[in-house]
Order: C-alpha cells, then structure tokens, then sequence
C-alpha cells in the first residue's frame, strides 16, 4: 500500500500540485472565511494535498541535482532570509485588520499569494532537510524520517479537532510535542560533514550558526506577528503549524550542525589529507591507463608526493646503461636534484632496496649548504624484483617522514614503476592498439546499427540474425514503426567489408530511420536514399539494399528492391522467387536509376513466409570453392515452412556451417524472415 502511494504521488507530483493549487486559490477566494467545519477540511485537505503532491516533485528534482551539501544549505537559508523579511514588512503591507474577512478583496487577493509563497518555501526548505538527512548514510535511516512524516500529517490535521471542538486541543499539543522530539532525533543525522573539507567546515560553521538563529528569530516572529499569524491561520491552520515545526526543525538542525562541525574540526585536517591521498591515487590509476609518456606521468607524480607527503620538494630518476637519468623535478632544480641524486646513488652504483629515509645533514659528503634539505626519502621503482629507478622526496623541516607519508611515497613510487613498464611496452605495441581501439569504435558502431528488439506481434512473426565475416560488418537490417498498425523494414549490403563498410552502414542507418516516417512509397525511399548518398559514397562503393512495408492489419506486403539478392516467398507447400527490378544504391545517380526502381506488392496468405537475406549466405564456398547457391536455401525454407522462425533460422545457420566448415566466411550473413498469421476480425 505505502509502495503504491509512494508511486502515486511520483507519477505527476507537479501535475497534481499545480492543479490543487489552481482549486485552493480560487476555493479561498471564493471562501475567504472558513466559518464551518465543512469549509475547514475542505481547505485542510486541499492544502495538504498540496504540499503532498509539491513535496514528492521538490524532493525528487533535488535528489537529481544535488551537486554538494552546502549548496543545499546555502539554499534553505535563503528561502530562510526571504521568509524572515515577508514577515518582517507583512504588516505595512497588509495593514493591521483584525480578521481576514475584513480586508478589502485586493488585500485578501494579496494575501492569499502571499501564503503561497509561505507554502512553496516551507515545502523547498523540508525538502532539503530530508536530502541533507539522507545524504552520505551508509544505513537505510527511511523508517526514522517516515515516522517524522507522519507526525507532521498527525500535526497538520490535529487542528480540524479544535475547529470542531475547542475543548479538543490535547491532541493536538501532543503530536506537537512528538513531531519536535522526532525531529531532534533526525537532526543529528549529519553523516555528510565528515566528507567536507576544512575550509568548507569553516565555512559551514559561520552558515550555520547565522541560519539557527535565523530559523529561530523567524519563527519568534511568526509566533507574535498578529498579521503573519492571522494570515497563516486563517489560510489554513495546519500549514501554520507545518510552518512552525519547519522553522523549529531549522533552528534546531543547524544548531546541531554547528556543534558537530565543531567537534569535527580538529580531526578536518587529517580527513582532507587522507582524502587528498585516496584521490591522489585515482588520479595516478586513471593517468596510467590514459598517459603513455612517462615524463608527463613523472612529473604529475612528483607534484602529488610533494603536496600529499608534506614534503618541500620531489624528483624521479631512472636507472639507464650509463648511470641515472633525472626525469621529473618539482620545487627543486635539476641541478641540485641531480647532484642529490648522484651522491644518494654513487652515479647509479648504488641500490636501496626498499624506501629509505636519509637524514642528509648527517652525511659528511652531502654538500648541506646549497640545498638545506634535512632528510630525503628515497623511494625504488621496482618491477618483477628489477630496481628501475628511484622516487625522491626532500624535505627542509627537522621533523622525519611519518608512517602514512612513507606508505604514500611507496605507492607513487610503486604506480611510477608500472608507468614506466606500460611506457615501454606500449612503445612496442602501440601499432596494435591503434588497430584495436578502431576495432572497439567499429564494432560500437555496428551494436548500435542493429535493432535490440524484433517487433514481433501475433499476426506478423519475425526472425533476424547476423554473422559478420570479421570484427564488423557491412551488412544492416532494421524495423520501422508506421501509422496504421504497418511495419516498414530494410535489409540492405554494403559492398566491402569490415571497418569502412560499417561506418557506411552507420551513415546508410540513418538516411532510412529519416525517410522511414515522411516516405510511405518504398520505390521511393529507395530513390531518395541514393539522392542522398550522391554526396557521400566514393566511385567503388554501392550499396545493395530491399525496403518494404507490410500492414499488420492486413497481410499486404509492398516492397522495392535496388540490386539486393531476391525474396522468397513461400506460400502452400510452395516457394517463388520475388524480384522487382533495381540496380544498387550509388551506381547510378542519373533517371536510369529512378526507372530501374520498380515496386510490388503481394498479399500474404495464412501461414506464409517471406525471406529477406544477403548474399553472404547464397555465395558460401566449400573446400572445393562451390557456392552453397539458391536453391539449397529455398529447398531449407520449404522443408521447413512448418517449423516456427528461430528454428528456421537456426536450421539455415547450421547447413551453412557444415557445408563451409572447411572454409573460411568471406562474407557478412543476414538473414530477416517474416511470417504471416491471419487473425479472424
């Protein structure tokens, strides 16, 4: 029940939040006063339907475009600001009568848009509570919030209990009093603040101790203001209530806010460093898949140990023939670096196994003064036990390298020492991935020139596969949904193979999906297709291709052909071979192409079949180079006419395999069948 309500209120949450909002302006315009208990749920029930309906919209576009906790919070502490000054200038513009039914109808007019805008701020400002609630939890916290929820609801129509009858106000108090306590519950819900950075907790410390007191001055206010008071009750006693607890729940949330970002902060600066470090290492596994030149991935590598690892300076070295080889420096001159590293090292004689801290004040032939590092942690770039260089971090301050700096340095040098084993192996195979990746763009492409649905409905089946002869293919079938319940389809063959045949196809896909909804005449499609492809075929290519349309209501088939092998038709135990004239798309861009376009039509009977197909499975070759032919085909499909379509398909695939299974397919296979069912109207 909760899962239907929940889709109920999804389904056209600012469909229905309009249209209630439409009908409670004019039921308050219409009935300024609700004097009677009838008038008072009428307005209730309109209201809450309304702020139900605006919440599941607002809460639902939030959770789409939630970019950072502060944006939320900076958010609601504006509509917060905006609140506070409406109820601040409220009575200098409504006036000071006594009753709502006193004003004059333009004040009333006033002050029912005025509420409105009470209503959507107090909806937009809950609904980045429950985000903000939500945010960051590890655990499903719904139950707490939901319970809160309905006590809101409990709250809200509490009032309609007092409208009937005065002495009835307990109730009321009491859900009052749960709805606060729950919503100090839910306020210490504040997981995300554990992720902000330090500049952003001290940041949000100053926001929220401004909006706290904000929430609270406001609704200080509101509780005295006679006009704001007067106006939101008289509107709607609920929503008055509703906007009572919204600003408690502020004042509150922030309070708790500002007190756990406290707590928070003495702990930021180690927070930001471990997620410096975490990030840091993202960055280097996504450099290594995308950078291939070692230098560039180097020095990006030295930047990071010097700003993670709290060190004054960075350098890499590689190992060559001839001694070290200084690739990457950051804050340090290649001078001294190289010098440093010469001396650590004796000129690349020298090995150290694992990561070393050296305190280089304390060596005697360490020229201290022209540098005035302290220590320097030497990091190996190591590969299948092979020492291939070093990571050097420097540091100027008396105070050593840490655990977690150490362990930070090791891994930058650990990802430095498998960028460097890529480098030189993409170095000897970069041929082969160049072909490879044009293999992945191809074969995306021909994934997605291919339908991943077959229409088939009761009175038409349809069967289609494809068997490219490489990687990719040039071959193209695809369905096409008409008016009048018909289905217009296309098989067609473009000449060559491979990679260039698919990106033709591509181009070919999307002429047909164009023309497929403006051109009813397949004779026609076909003529304006090759107008088309005039600009964008060279001389050697051309393009085989059949269109028809079939209506679904009726049987009847129409179709053109324009150079593609013939359909076959079976139809009572016997098979016919369906040609209209056509020569190729891109042959021929002169009237000898227009006329050769011929279209026909057929009316399929119960149970016919109709064969749509390339000449990849006609033109199959054997070890003794024979074709498997047309008529080994039509003799499958007539044999097997009785069988449903996949095993048809399939039965085709399998005969083709074993007469070439001594030869390799030369050519892309396609294979479309249709067939008839006639339904009884």
């Amino acid at each position: 029940m909760q899962n239907k309500i929940k889709s109920f209120a999804q389904s056209g949450g600012l469909e229905n939040a309009i249209l209630l909002s439409i009908l409670l302006f004019l039921f308050n315009l219409i009935f300024p006063i609700h004097d009677s208990w009838i008038l008072s749920i009428i307005s209730e029930v309109l209201v809450f339907g309304t702020l139900f309906f605006l919440y599941n919209y607002v809460h639902q576009f939030l959770s789409s475009k939630v970019d950072s906790p502060l944006s939320l919070v900076l958010n609601a502490g504006i509509l917060a600001a905006l609140l506070f000054f409406i109820i601040s200038i409220a009575n200098a513009l409504i006036g000071t009568s006594g009753g709502k039914g006193n004003l004059g109808f333009f004040n009333s007019l006033f002050s029912v848009l005025l509420t409105f805008v009470f209503l959507g701020a107090i909806v937009y400002i809950f609904s980045t509570f429950r985000e903000l609630f939500f945010l960051r939890q590890k655990k499903d916290p719904s139950t707490y919030f939901k319970t809160m929820l309905v006590f809101f609801a409990f709250s809200f129509f509490s009032n309609l209990l007092v409208k009937i009858d005065s002495s009835l106000d307990y109730p009321r108090d009491a859900f009052y009093v749960v709805t606060i306590v729950l919503i100090c519950l839910n306020s210490i819900r504040v997981a995300w603040i554990a992720f902000l950075t330090k500049k952003q907790k001290y940041y949000l410390l100053i926001i929220s101790v401004i909006l706290s007191v904000l929430f609270g001055v406001t609704f200080g206010i509101s509780s005295n203001s006679s006009i704001t008071k007067q106006m939101l009750f008289a509107f709607s006693p609920g929503l008055q209530t509703v906007f009572g607890l919204v600003m408690i729940y502020g004042s509150i949330y922030y309070g708790i806010i500002f007190f756990t970002t406290l707590f928070h902060l003495p702990t930021a600066e180690a927070f930001d460093r471990k997620a410096e470090e975490v990030s840091s290492m993202m960055d280097l596994t996504n450099l290594i898949t995308k950078v291939f030149d070692f230098k560039e991935l180097a020095s990006t590598i030295t930047k990071i140990t010097t700003r993670v690892c709290n060190s004054d300076s960075a350098w890499l070295v590689t190992r060559t023939e001839k001694g070290i080889d200084l690739n990457a420096v950051n804050n340090i001159g290649y001078v001294i670096a190289d010098k440093i590293s010469n001396q650590l090292l004796d000129g690349g004689k020298s090995d150290y196994e694992s990561l070393e801290v050296i305190q280089l004040d304390e060596l005697n032939y360490i020229d201290f003064d022209q540098h005035n590092f302290r220590s320097v942690a030497i990091a190996p770039l190591m590969v299948h036990n092979k020492i291939n260089g070093y990571l050097f971090a420097a540091r100027q301050k008396e105070n050593l390298f840490d655990i977690d700096e150490k362990r930070a340095i090791k891994a930058f040098a650990d990802y430095a020492a498998v960028a460097l084993e890529n480098a030189k192996l993409i170095e000897e195979s970069i041929e082969k991935e160049r072909l490879e990746k044009e293999l992945d763009v191809a074969r995306d492409v021909q994934e997605k020139i291919l339908p991943q649905t077959i229409p088939s409905t009761d009175q038409l089946q349809i069967s289609a596969l494809f068997v490219p002869a490489f990687e990719v293919g040039g071959d193209y079938y695809d369905f096409f949904e008409l008016a009048n319940n018909k289905l217009g389809f296309v098989v067609a063959d473009v000449s060559g193979k491979s990679i260039s045949a698919a990106f033709i196809m591509s181009e070919v896909k999307g002429i047909f999906e164009s023309l497929a909804k403006i051109i009813l005449s397949p004779s026609e499609i076909l003529i304006k297709v090759n107008d088309i492809l005039k600009e964008s075929l060279d001389k050697k290519s051309f393009v085989t291709a059949v269109y028809g349309i079939i209506d679904r209501n009726t049987g009847k088939l129409s179709f053109a052909r324009a150079g593609h092998p013939w359909g076959i038709h079976c139809s009572k135990g016997k098979i016919s071979r369906v040609q209209p004239s056509g020569i190729g798309l891109g042959l021929d861009f002169s009237s000898n192409f227009v006329n050769s376009i011929k279209e026909m039509e057929i009316q399929l009977e119960n149970n016919d079949i109709f064969v749509c197909y390339s000449d990849g499975i006609p033109e199959a070759k054997n070890s003794a180079q024979e074709d498997f032919g047309y008529e080994r085909l039509e003799s499958l499909i007539l044999s097997n006419c009785d069988k449903n379509l996949d095993s048809i398909s399939k039965t085709v695939m399998k005969e083709l395999s074993l007469f070439s299974k001594d030869h390799s397919q030369h050519d892309d296979i396609t294979l479309v069948i249709f067939k008839w069912n006639k339904i009884n109207n």
